[in-house]
C-alpha cells in the first residue's frame, strides 16, 4: 500500500507579506484556484492505493486545512488523518510520527513523503516517478526524488549521484551538498552528475524506522514516547500528538538525522518541472511575462518598466520607470524589493517579530473555525471588524476583561447569549456585550451571518479571550 505523506508546515518567511504565521504558504493559492496544498494533494490522491493519505500539521491549522481538504473533489473517498504537532520539530521527527502511524493502520506500507509547498504542473511526469520510487523501495532502500538541474542555481542543496543500482534507474547517493555558491553551482552543473535535493521521499515505514534506530535512535525514541502518549492515537481523522513529549523530540531534519548516514539512499534523477516556490522571484516565474518581461497577478499598469512583478489583493498598482522589481501588496503591509534580493525578505519579518508587529502572525483577513473576521480599522482604545460567520456554526462562550463589544448585524440573524440571556438579533439590529460578560454569537440559519463589530478599552489585543466552552476544542 502506497500512502502519501503531505508535510504541511513551516511559516514561509520569504514570501512575507501573503504568507504568515496564521496562514503560512501551503495555503497560498498563486494567482490560481487551487493552493499549494490542494496541489500536492490533487498530484498524489490517484497514487493513494489504500484511499489514504496523511498530513503533518501544526494543530493550529487543523480547521483551515480541513477546509482545503474537503473543498478538493478528488478528495472524497479518501481518508485523510492529520497528525498534529503541538509545535515544530523539524523534518526527522514529522516523518517518524507519520511511519509509527502508518505502522498502526497499515503495517507494511510504504510513504510517498512530499512537501506541500513545492509547484509541479507535470502531475502525470510526476506521478511516474513515484511509481517507479514506490517499486525500487521496496528492497528497504530509502529513495530520493532528484531534479534535474536546469541552471546553476544557489538556493538549493545538491545530491551527487554515484553508481547505478542494478536493475533499476536509480543511483547510490555519493554525498549531499548545502547550498554552494555561484561558482561552486556552475561546477556542479557542468559535472553533470549532481542534482537538486528536492526534499521529496518514498520509503517503507520499516526501513525508515529501522534507519531512525540506526543513526538516530534518540529521535525514534521520543517518536514512540510521543505516539504512546498521545491519547487519540487511533483515530482516523486526527491524532494529536502530546504535547510535552513532541516538545522534547530532538529538533532535526531528515537528511541530518538519516539521509547523510544511512547506506541504502538512492536518488532518482527527475526531469520533471518542480519549484519549492522559495521566494517571490521564484512567484514570478511561474507567470507568462509580457514583451518587457513584466508578470502581474491582480490590477496592473506597466509604463517604461521591464521584469517586474506585481501582486496586488483588491487596489491597481502602477509601475512607471522601474526594473527587476518585486512589488507585493496586501491590505495591511507592502513589499517593495530587488528580484536579485528576494532571498532577504526573511530578514523583514525577523526585525518585525522583534517589534511584536501582528503583521508577521495575521493578515487583515484572519479564518477561524467558524468563518472569518477582517480588521476595518484600528487605532487608541477601538477597533472596527466585519465579522462572517457559517451557517449553524458557533464561536466559543468567551468573555474579555479589558473590552467592550457593539454588534450590528448588516445581513442574516444572529443568536446572542450574553449572561444568563439568549437572544436573537435580525438585520439592522444592534446589541452591546459589557466588559467581563459571558457571551455567545451563533448562526441558526442557512446564510452567512454578517456583523459588524466595534471593540472598545484599554487593550484591544485578541490573546483577551477567556474560553469557558468551544465546540473547536480551542481552550485558554
Amino acid at each position: 500500500m502506497l500512502i502519501p505523506v503531505i508535510l504541511s508546515g513551516g511559516s514561509g518567511t520569504r514570501l512575507w507579506p501573503v504568507s504568515r504565521e496564521a496562514f503560512p504558504k501551503p495555503f497560498m493559492k498563486l494567482g490560481g484556484e487551487l493552493s499549494l496544498l490542494q496541489r500536492t494533494l490533487s498530484r498524489c490522491l490517484p497514487l493513494a492505493d489504500g484511499k489514504r493519505v496523511a498530513i503533518v500539521t501544526n494543530k493550529e491549522y487543523l480547521f483551515k486545512t480541513r477546509e482545503e481538504v474537503d473543498a478538493l473533489p478528488a478528495s472524497r473517498g479518501i481518508a485523510c488523518t492529520q497528525l498534529l504537532e503541538p509545535t515544530g520539530r523539524n523534518t526527522a521527527p514529522a516523518i517518524a510520527m507519520a511511519a509509527l502511524w502508518a505502522e498502526h493502520v497499515a503495517p507494511g506500507a510504504t510513504l510517498l513523503v512530499l512537501p506541500a509547498d513545492h509547484l509541479i504542473p507535470d502531475e502525470a511526469a510526476f506521478q511516474a516517478v513515484a511509481r517507479n520510487a514506490a517499486s525500487i523501495a521496496q528492497d528497504g532502500s530509502l529513495v530520493l526524488f532528484g531534479i534535474q538541474p536546469t541552471a546553476p542555481e544557489t538556493g538549493f542543496g545538491y545530491i551527487e549521484a554515484g553508481d547505478a543500482v542494478e536493475g533499476t534507474d536509480a543511483r547510490r547517493v555519493r554525498r549531499f551538498v548545502e547550498k554552494p555558491d555561484a561558482a561552486r553551482a556552475a561546477e556542479f552543473l557542468q559535472a553533470g552528475n549532481f542534482v537538486w535535493n528536492s526534499g521529496m521521499f518514498c520509503f517503507t515505514a520499516r526501513a525508515f524506522l529501522a534507519a531512525l534506530e540506526a543513526h538516530a535512535p534518540d529521535v525514534l525514541a521520543q517518536a514512540q514516547a510521543t505516539w504512546a502518549a498521545s491519547s487519540a492515537a487511533a483515530n482516523d481523522e486526527r491524532v494529536a500528538l502530546d504535547a510535552a513529549a513532541f516538545a522534547a523530540s530532538r529538533d532535526v531534519s531528515i537528511d541530518y538525522a538519516v539521509m547523510e548516514k544511512a547506506r541504502d539512499v538512492v536518488v532518482l534523477r527527475s526531469t520533471f518541472g518542480w519549484s519549492d516556490i522559495g521566494s517571490w522571484k521564484a512567484v514570478a516565474e511561474q507567470f507568462v511575462p509580457d514583451a518587457d518581461g513584466n508578470t502581474t497577478v491582480g490590477e496592473a499598469m506597466f509604463v517604461g518598466s521591464r521584469n517586474t512583478h506585481v501582486q496586488s489583493d483588491d487596489r491597481l498598482i502602477a509601475a512607471v520607470g522601474v526594473d527587476n522589481l518585486l512589488v507585493v501588496d496586501t491590505p495591511d503591509a507592502l513589499l517593495v524589493a530587488s528580484k536579485d534580493s528576494s532571498q532577504q525578505v526573511k530578514e523583514i519579518v525577523t526585525r518585525l517579530k522583534l517589534r511584536g508587529h501582528e503583521s508577521t502572525r495575521l493578515h487583515r483577513t484572519v479564518a477561524r473555525p467558524w468563518g472569518t473576521y477582517t480588521v476595518l480599522q484600528e487605532d487608541t482604545r477601538f477597533k472596527i471588524k466585519r465579522i462572517e460567520v457559517k451557517p449553524g456554526q458557533t464561536l466559543s462562550l468567551q468573555m474579555h476583561h479589558h473590552r467592550s463589544e457593539h454588534w450590528i448585524v448588516v445581513s442574516g440573524t444572529a443568536k446572542v447569549t450574553c449572561d444568563d440571556r439568549t437572544f436573537l438579533v435580525a438585520a439592522n439590529e444592534s446589541t452591546y456585550i459589557p466588559i467581563g460578560t459571558r457571551h455567545r454569537l451563533e448562526n441558526p440559519g442557512v446564510m452567512d451571518l454578517v456583523m459588524i463589530e466595534v471593540q472598545c478599552g484599554d487593550y484591544l489585543g485578541e490573546d483577551d479571550i477567556v474560553r469557558f466552552e468551544d465546540k473547536y476544542g480551542r481552550t485558554g
